[in-house]
């Protein structure tokens, strides 16, 4: 099997061709480029200026700006000119969708054009097409014929390409012959790469777009796959996930798919697509981009030294999602979904209030729990057992003297439901554990056994009582951590596996891509049986410190409660445990026909209560019946003023006001029985 990258056991930069965007040098181990996108109307010069310039000084190493036709593409010229103007030398980059002059026009202007494949010169009516080889090869030259004056403009005048693939937005054609696939997505990005290999033209950057992390991973894998095959060579690429929605749950899902490529060195350059002013995604990409930076607390993730894994060694394929096979534990493994462990071990006192913060509710009068969708199986307490009558589903975890003394002492309070945590050393020499479920914590590739040496596993192998706690203090943790789950299948041995991850960073962005990137990665996978995030001490006095003061806290939370709800929200965007209604919202642009995010946040107000339901709310016809493939319900800008439903793919309702679209929609999920009023 060809990998993807030079090694699954340490960091290194994927080497791509450098290409020259203007003057700013992009891949060749170049740094990490950071975009945004404009929102405002392309022919609204000032407004566009003023935004990008808000961009710029936020970070932005390049901006984008949509050009559906060809009047906003001659417009580039005057915002571009108001620019220099005003001394902001920044490449411009124009985004074309369905309309090769406006490329034509743009590539004459800006310092690079981004195109669609699936429908700069395909197209997209969600019709299925049969075709002949021969017939194939037809439109490829078709093509090849309406592509190559593009080309020829690029070279002519020193302009760089993005050829981007979106999931949602594939061709008739190629979704005729590969389906909604990534190996699709890959194709059809390869077609107009061949082209312009044919032409000798190369200042190309690809991208791979999806708003489900797991297919936007697997496709810019392939496609560094088949890119190595067929050229020997790899184009620079630039990473996102697209639509990804807002607050905590966008930055979620950007994290777990940047994040899970770049722990493997790949990326380029990278944009986080937030339903917010652009100029506040910039700090989220600098966030992500500053891990892999000598001055991180990882150290430019320059550790190796793991043992290394032959590809045919490998027991998986990094290319499809299949969960590690393991045997149940309790509720935890087999097909049981991943499990969510609070660590509360920082309270002095573990009160009735202190569930709150992790989904139960507690009513004196009645005296019974009610228990929320994100409320965490498990709680870490430490040396502590707590005094009071516990929810009927949650088992408390504790160190194992603690568990030692509470089996000495029974109290017939929490029966059968406190368990040991030992280390493994700790677990071999104990006199004491649980007949029933054990927590066995191995400190990956970074304990006193030689980095060869995986006897110590056989103590524990398929044990029917034991999970395995991951975790690595490795500046490569992610790795580390992914090389044991690799041994653990090399040797046959199915104990299901909790994935630990402690941050040390400081704000709520920064924890939510270190929990996302260094986790989500390994969900992807199909790795991890339950999940238990935590904070250096240092790291959570700076939370409660920031809780207090109100900076740069996302929501106004304890942090056991942003670590809860942090936890849930990565297995819902790796698919893995679905607790929440996903939205699927595009991050607006000059195409966008009514206020994004006042729009995205009123349907969130109506709806957030649908558990699995995914919704897309998207700007303009641009995004809509492409990029929200995925979605079950679909709220889409058709014009001024007018917004037109989908379920799924098929329209439902045409041209419905704004003004009563949201009601309208609600109606639509009522008449497909996908509604339940709120409790």
């Amino acid at each position: 099997m060809q990998l993807y990258t030079e090694s699954l056991t340490s960091y290194q930069r994927l080497k791509t061709r450098e290409v020259n965007i203007g003057g700013l040098l992009l891949g060749n181990s170049h740094p990490i480029r950071v975009q945004t996108m404009t929102t405002t109307d392309t022919m609204d010069t000032e407004a566009t200026v003023a935004q990008a310039i808000r961009c710029i000084e936020a970070g932005a190493e390049l901006v984008r700006i949509t050009a559906p036709s060809k009047k906003e593409a001659e417009n580039l010229q005057n915002i571009k000119d108001e620019l220099r103007k005003r001394g902001y030398n920044t490449p411009l980059v124009a985004d074309i969708h369905f309309t090769p002059n406006a490329a034509e026009i743009a590539a004459r202007i800006v310092e690079k054009v981004r195109v669609n494949p699936g429908n700069y010169v395909d197209k997209k009516k969600f019709e299925q097409i049969e075709y002949t080889d021969a017939e194939y090869l037809e439109e490829i030259e078709r093509i090849r014929e309406r592509f190559t004056p593009l080309i020829e403009i690029c070279k002519e005048h020193g302009t760089a390409m993005r050829i981007g693939t979106n999931h949602g937005s594939l061709s008739d054609r190629i979704m005729s012959r590969y389906g909604d696939t990534p190996i699709g997505m890959v194709e059809s990005a390869m077609e107009f790469l061949r082209i312009a290999r044919s032409l000798d033209y190369h200042n190309i950057v690809l991208s791979m777009k999806a708003s489900n992390p797991q297919v936007m991973v697997q496709a810019y894998r392939l496609l560094i796959q088949h890119m190595q095959e067929e050229f020997g060579e790899c184009y620079p690429l630039h990473l996102g996930v697209t639509e990804a929605g807002d607050g905590e749950d966008g930055r979620i899902k950007s994290a777990i798919g940047i994040g899970t490529l770049l722990e493997d060195g790949i990326g380029d350059t990278i944009r986080v697509s937030l339903t917010e002013d652009p100029e506040f995604e910039i700090p989220v990409c600098r966030d992500l981009v500053k891990r892999y930076q000598s001055e991180s607390p990882k150290d430019g993730k320059s550790e190796s030294g793991l043992p290394d894994l032959q590809t045919s060694g490998l027991r998986y394929s990094p290319f499809e999602y299949k969960r590690r096979p393991t045997f149940e534990v309790g509720n935890i493994g087999g097909k049981q979904v991943p499990v969510v462990i609070a660590d509360l071990s920082k309270l002095d006192n573990i009160t009735p209030e202190a569930l709150i913060s992790i989904g139960y509710t507690y009513d004196a009068i009645t005296d019974k729990w009610s228990i929320g969708d994100m409320a965490a199986d498990y709680i870490f307490t430490g040396h502590q057992i707590p005094a009071f009558a516990l929810p009927g589903t949650l088992k408390v975890i504790v160190y194992p003297a603690t568990f030692a003394n509470h089996v000495a002492s029974p109290t017939g309070r929490h029966e059968g439901a406190v368990f040991p945590i030992f280390d493994i050393h700790g677990f071999v020499d104990a006199e004491l554990e649980s007949d029933q479920l054990n927590f066995v914590m191995i400190d990956c590739f970074n304990d006193d056994t030689e980095v060869n040496d995986f006897t110590y596993l056989d103590e524990v192998a398929n044990d029917p009582t034991v999970v395995l706690c991951l975790s690595s203090q490795r500046s490569n943790a992610m790795q580390a951590v992914r090389r044991m789950m690799m041994e653990l299948q090399a040797r046959d041995i199915k104990n299901p596996v909790v994935l630990i991850t402690d941050s040390n960073w400081q704000t709520a962005d920064e924890h939510l891509i270190h929990y996302a990137t260094e986790t989500g990665a390994l969900l992807l996978e199909g790795f991890g049986d339950g999940l238990c995030l935590g904070m250096s001490s240092a790291s959570y006095q700076n939370a409660a410190a920031m809780n207090a003061s109100g900076r740069n806290y996302l929501s106004n939370a304890t942090a056991e409660q942003f670590i809860n709800n942090t936890a849930f929200g990565i297995l819902q965007a790796t698919r893995t445990r679905i607790s929440k209604t996903e939205y699927i919202s595009c991050p607006s642009c000059g195409r966008t026909l009514f206020d994004l995010q006042e729009t995205t946040a009123k349907i969130r107000s109506r709806t957030n209560h649908l558990k699995g339901v995914k919704i897309a709310i998207m700007g303009c016809i641009v995004n809509g019946p492409g990029e929200m493939a995925d979605a079950d319900f679909g709220y889409v800008g058709s014009g001024p003023g007018k917004i037109t439903l989908y379920k799924g793919k098929e329209v439902v309702k045409r041209n419905v006001d704004s003004e009563v679209a949201v009601d309208e929609l609600i109606d639509l999920l009522k008449e497909n029985e996908a509604w339940v009023e709120p409790a």
